[in-house]
């Protein structure tokens, strides 16, 4: 990706338990992997010190690979209440992360990752393993919840890469340019989204 504009997008796969996380790099309609993983919590904790441990390793993975963005996949009601609950705090505590560094954050449906990566909006985790492993050639997953984080981070890049092309967003903040704090990134996207209404 030498010599050209790279922007770097953070996925997130949430859960209590497990939140899988990826990041990758794109330049135009080219992919790199930077690094994947997964985020454990300690079963024995309270919630609330579960929720402090998410929330602080996504703040330590924003910190150690600077994304320029970043995106969660969304997650739907389940049939046990108390589980669907549980989930909707990890995934309030993940989504704060980025969004108190200023990162712009979106959020997209399970089917929708599924269908920019494999083309079918109902594919198996083992179809979309397999894309990731073709569009990132040489990556090997932490697990299944890092290879859906990175599946995130990739629908992201494309759906990005194509608002770009046709002018919808204001591209994220890339790479090469100027460097700010995340304070100012939250002002500019502030400023953008009022310019938009």
């Amino acid at each position: 990706m030498t010599g050209q504009t790279v922007t770097r997008f953070l996925g997130l796969d949430p859960g209590l338990r497990r939140t899988g996380w990826g990041v990758v790099d794109s330049a135009g309609s080219r992919l790199a992997h930077v690094a994947n993983g997964v985020i454990g919590s300690d079963g024995d904790k309270s919630i609330a010190e579960r929720l402090v441990e998410l929330h602080s390793s996504v703040l330590e993975i924003i910190e150690r690979y600077r994304p320029d963005a970043a995106a969660v996949e969304e997650t739907f009601v389940n049939k046990n209440p108390e589980s669907t609950l549980k989930l909707g705090l990890a995934r309030g505590a993940i989504l704060l992360a980025p969004a108190l560094q200023g990162l712009p954050v979106s959020e997209y449906a399970p089917n929708r990752v599924k269908k920019s990566v494999v083309g079918a909006g109902h594919a198996d985790k083992d179809q979309v393993q397999l894309m990731v492993g073709k569009l990132l050639p040489g990556v090997a997953f932490a697990n299944a919840d890092a290879a859906d984080a990175l599946a995130v981070a990739i629908c992201h890049a494309h759906f990005a890469q194509t608002h770009r092309s046709i002018g919808m967003t204001p591209p994220p903040k890339s790479r090469r340019a100027s460097a700010g704090g995340g304070m100012q990134r939250a002002i500019a996207a502030a400023l953008a989204k009022e310019a938009g209404q």
